[in-house]
């Protein structure tokens, strides 16, 4: 249940709020000023913070600077003293939103439900930056990619089979790590498997193990990805381009939770979530006989299309912003600067390579401009 602390010098409305959000079935705190309300949040954790603006001793916006020194909280400003200029200060140093009074439930319901989804999308990347690390993390807030957070969100807890789909670069690989880190196997081994890099008549072998003295190389006996992926999550990166022979054996592991080591005759039950991405049309190859339809079934249980980069293109001054960053720490300087107008050449470029082409981009600019990137360096180096 998410717990909300107002901040208010008048009981009245302390006690309206009260009653209007235990009634919606929040937990509520009060607190008669600011001094108090800080204590309060040092104590506890809380989901949102209501605070008033005008109180005596402390006032809100100097209440809100001291609240981002303790806790990475929305905070909803409310006033019947405001005016624009005080909602506009009140946004630029960090508040969630802003309501006048006397306060109309429905916008106070509305900010409300949108401050704890911001919440729990914060508390959300804390989790899966801890349990994959900063270089899987998932970056954008365009609507495409907030659409395929909410699925992460409800698919990943379940044991149901995803198939990614998308142009290369797009990071389909990402979408699968979230998966894992978010489901009930996140404590069990996430293995990789690219089966586009693995020769046809090794795949078998990867995929499933085989015995010694299978075939001429196989002087020890091998565990297989499926064997070495049971308790967690087996990952098929470019399944579109695995044989016909393994596509077969791939269905059956599926159908019976059990596989064959290569040269064995023994089978072994496996306990793995797939999770398989491609960037082909696998309907396409299904009609070009390329990819068997039963297996597509198998794995499409719920199907997640990355969109690419073109089509997100909101997302690329954070994509760009985080690049920098990241590369300028590498090379042990501060971080680079960039002008407006070089981040609106690099929105316009048509990004074939999606991210992975852009990343590519913005380490050269990191690499080879002087002080702040312009839209000079970008047409130089980057178009």
């Amino acid at each position: 249940m998410s717990r909300i602390l107002v901040i208010d010098d008048e009981r009245s409305i302390r006690n309206t709020l009260r009653e209007i959000l235990e009634y919606e079935k929040y937990l509520v705190d009060e607190a008669p000023d600011g001094e108090a309300g800080l204590q309060m949040i040092r104590e506890h954790k809380y989901d949102v913070i209501l605070c008033d603006i005008k109180m005596p001793k402390m006032d809100g916006i100097e209440v809100l600077s001291k609240i981002f020194e303790i806790a990475d909280t929305p905070v909803i400003m409310i006033s019947g003293h405001g005016t624009i200029d005080t909602a506009v200060e009140a946004i630029k140093k960090g508040a969630y939103d802003y309501i006048a009074k006397p306060i109309d439930l429905n916008r106070l319901l509305v900010a409300l439900r949108n401050a704890l989804d911001r919440s729990r999308l914060v508390d959300e990347t804390r989790l899966l930056r801890r349990r994959i690390g900063a270089n899987y993390e998932m970056i954008g807030l365009s609507e495409p990619m907030l659409q395929i957070r909410a699925m992460i969100a409800k698919v990943a807890p379940t044991d149901a089979r995803v198939l990614i789909t998308g142009e290369n670069g797009t990071g389909k690989e990402l979408v699968a790590r979230h998966l894992h880190a978010l489901s009930n196997r996140c404590n069990g081994p996430f293995v990789e498997v690219n089966c586009a890099a693995i020769p046809a008549e090794l795949i078998e072998s990867n995929l499933f193990g085989h015995e010694k003295g299978s075939f001429t190389s196989a002087i020890k006996q091998h565990k297989g990805d499926f064997e070495q992926a049971s308790g967690g999550t087996l990952f098929l990166d470019e399944i579109g381009d695995m044989s016909l022979s393994a596509q077969s054996k791939v269905l059956r592991a599926l159908q019976e939770n059990k596989i064959t080591r290569v040269g064995g005759e023994k089978e072994i039950p496996v306990d793995v979530r797939v999770i398989a991405a491609t960037n082909k049309n696998i309907r396409e190859e299904i009609i070009g006989k390329t990819f068997r339809e039963d297996l597509y079934h198998r794995l499409s249980v719920i199907v997640i299309e990355v969109p690419p980069l073109h089509k997100r293109i909101d997302d690329i001054p954070l994509l760009v912003t985080q690049f920098l960053s990241d590369f300028s720490t590498g090379m042990g300087k501060p971080a680079m600067e960039i002008t407006t107008e070089a981040m609106s050449a690099l929105q316009q470029i048509r990004w074939s390579g999606n991210i992975r082409e852009l990343k590519n981009v913005v380490e050269r600019l990191a690499i080879l401009c002087e002080g702040s990137i312009t839209e000079e360096d970008v047409k130089r180096f980057a178009i």
